[in-house]
C-alpha cells in the first residue's frame, strides 16, 4: 500500500469518527519516522508493514478518545517543543493566551521574578523563560511525575528554570508575577467530560464542587509570594472565573479584571497586590 492510500484511508475513518482528517498526516508521520512536511514528498512510496501496523494501532487507539499529543509524545506550545506522557496535563492552546497575560504583566527594562504553579509539563514557565531570557523562573507541582517532565523538557530546551515538588508557592517570596493554569473544573463536570480527559489525571482538572477549591487556596497564598505591586494571572473557567473575581477583591486586591479568550470567553483573571503604604 502506498502512503497516499494508507493516508486517505486514516483520514477518511477519522473524518467518520468526527475528528480532523489532518491527524491522518501526523499519526502516518510518525509511524514511517519522518515529518509530516516530508511526507508529502513521499506519497508514492510503498508503506512497509510494520509502518502500517503501527500507524492502524495507532489509529485505533485514537478512534477510542486517546489523545493525540501521546500518541505523538509531543505538543507545540508557544514555539516550543514539549514532550508529553499520560498522566501529566497536556497543555491547550488556550493556555497560550494565558502566557501572552503574563508576559504582558511584567515590566520591560528590569528583570523580571517569575513563578508559575501547577506546572504541569513545564510548558508556562518553560514559554516565559524563552520570551524572557533575563527572568528569574521558577516553578512547583506536587505531582512526583509531573516535576520529573518538566526539569526534562527544561534541560532538553536547555532554559533554566528551577521545578520544585511543592503544593501551591512553595513557601517563597518576591515574585513580580504569580501565573497558574490550576485545576477548575467542577466535579460534575466528570458526567459530559471528553473522552480524552479520561486519560488525564484527575487532580489536574477537577477542583471540588465548583471548581475553586485549588484556585481559592492559591489565591489567599499568592499575595505572600509577590511583592507589592506583583500579579497573578489565572486560567480558569469562563463558568467560575466571575466568582474568583470577586472573591479576589473582597481579599484587597487591587486592579481585578477578567479577560476574554480569542472566542470572547472570559476565561483569565487578573489581580495586583497591594501597595504597601508608607509608614
Amino acid at each position: 500500500m502506498t502512503v497516499r492510500a494508507l493516508l486517505n484511508e486514516l483520514g477518511n475513518r477519522l473524518e467518520s469518527a468526527h475528528k480532523p482528517s489532518q491527524e491522518a498526516y501526523w499519526l502516518l508521520a510518525k509511524a514511517l519516522r519522518t515529518s509530516s512536511q516530508r511526507l508529502l514528498l513521499r506519497l508514492g512510496e510503498e508503506v512497509t508493514p510494520e509502518a502500517e501496523a503501527r500507524a492502524r494501532s495507532w489509529l485505533e487507539r485514537r478512534l477510542e478518545g486517546y489523545p493525540l499529543q501521546l500518541l505523538l509524545g509531543d505538543v507545540e506550545f508557544f514555539g516550543l517543543s514539549l514532550e508529553v506522557r499520560e498522566g501529566v496535563l497536556i497543555p491547550r492552546p488556550e493556555t497560550e493566551e494565558l502566557v501572552e497575560i503574563g508576559l504582558g504583566l511584567l515590566t520591560p527594562r528590569q528583570r523580571p521574578r517569575v513563578l508559575d504553579v501547577g506546572t504541569g509539563t513545564g510548558a508556562i514557565a518553560l514559554a516565559i523563560k524563552h520570551a524572557r531570557p533575563d527572568a528569574e523562573v521558577w516553578a512547583t507541582d506536587i505531582d512526583p511525575a509531573a516535576v520529573e517532565l518538566a526539569r526534562e523538557n527544561a534541560a532538553r530546551l536547555d532554559l533554566e528554570v528551577r521545578v520544585l515538588e511543592a503544593p501551591f508557592t512553595a513557601g517563597l517570596a518576591g515574585f513580580g508575577l504569580v501565573i497558574s493554569n490550576p485545576p477548575y473544573l467542577p466535579e460534575a463536570y466528570r458526567q459530559e467530560a471528553p473522552p480524552e480527559l479520561a486519560f488525564e489525571r484527575d487532580a489536574a482538572l477537577y477542583s471540588g464542587p465548583d471548581g475553586l477549591s485549588m484556585p481559592r487556596g492559591l489565591l489567599s497564598q499568592a499575595q505572600k509570594a509577590l511583592k507589592p505591586g506583583g500579579w497573578l494571572a489565572l486560567e480558569l473557567s469562563p463558568d467560575n472565573a466571575p466568582t474568583l473575581a470577586e472573591e479576589a477583591v473582597s481579599q484587597g486586591w487591587q486592579g481585578v479584571q477578567l479577560r476574554a479568550d480569542l472566542r470572547g470567553r472570559y476565561r483569565f483573571l487578573v489581580a495586583q497586590s497591594p501597595m504597601r503604604s508608607s509608614p
